[in-house]
């Protein structure tokens, strides 16, 4: 892979909407014309060379383009967005919309990631070494279908809203989630290894979710299926003792969701 590296060489006020940082964009470019990219703030656009010292030249396709961005990218929304296949490397955290509606290729968030990661993605990898914000892998305002493919690994916490309309993929979190993780999900698989405040799976019609941790507030439209010792979802497989769920038929009476939950941390559902 050849590799261009971005270092910020000022600080952001007005945020950056960089849809234009992916390995596509990038590809066969060299540094000076990677410079030229424009970017949006507020109501303008400028060269990405305005924010950016740009070294290296990028590989003839987005496959064969590593990007490192060395350096706090909070205020910087939108990168790796629609990106097909490549790699990205963010040495810090990532604003908004970090992986929006991604094909393939990885990208990596050393530290946190703002909201809306992973917005409608349909492939590859997202990978949050930190914590997340809000609607991880979720459907955008106005929209019911989120997330339909691809994997999103948060090595921390998640904020509300986790998976929100996911049809497919999967979400690994290996903290806890606030409020309405896997609302209105489809499908897909979301596992929580920590615990959850309250709503899980509302609205759900199909999909997986498991929570390893306690629940505070159970979602009083599942009804008791079974005890498990195992989950297993595609090629995904979790050993545990788990209380199965099914629902949420406080919204329809077909709804297929399945959730699993530690049955020593929820001992009294």
């Amino acid at each position: 892979m050849e590799e261009v590296t971005l270092i910020p060489n000022k600080a952001i006020d007005i945020k950056l909407e960089a849809d234009v940082i992916t390995p596509d964009s990038f590809a066969g470019k060299s540094a000076e014309e990677i410079g030229m990219l424009s970017v949006w703030q507020g109501p303008t656009t400028y060269p990405l060379s305005d924010f950016f010292e740009v070294t290296g030249n990028a590989g003839s396709s987005a496959a064969e383009t590593l990007i490192r961005i060395k350096g706090d990218a909070m205020r910087i929304k939108r990168i790796g967005e629609g990106m097909s296949a490549g790699k990205i490397e963010i040495e810090g955290s990532a604003g908004m919309h970090v992986g929006t509606g991604m094909k393939g290729g990885e990208i990596v968030v050393y530290g946190d990631a703002d909201s809306w990661a992973g917005m409608e993605m349909l492939g590859g990898l997202l990978h949050i070494k930190g914590n997340a914000g809000d609607h991880v892998g979720c459907a955008y305002r106005g929209k019911w279908h989120g997330m339909k493919g691809g994997c999103i690994i948060i090595e921390g916490s998640a904020r509300h809203q986790l998976g929100g309309g996911m049809d497919g993929g999967e979400i690994l979190v290996e903290g806890n989630v606030e409020g309405f993780c896997g609302i209105r999900q489809n499908g897909g698989l979301i596992v929580v290894k920590g615990g959850a405040l309250r709503t899980v799976g509302v609205e759900m019609a199909g999909g997986t979710i498991v929570v390893g941790g306690k629940i505070q507030r159970f979602s009083p439209g599942f009804e008791f299926v079974s005890m498990e010792n195992k989950v297993t979802s595609g090629e995904t497989e979790i050993i545990g003792e788990f209380k199965k769920f099914t629902g949420d038929y406080a919204i329809s009476k077909r709804a297929k969701g399945a959730l699993y939950v530690s049955a020593d941390a929820n001992p009294e559902l």
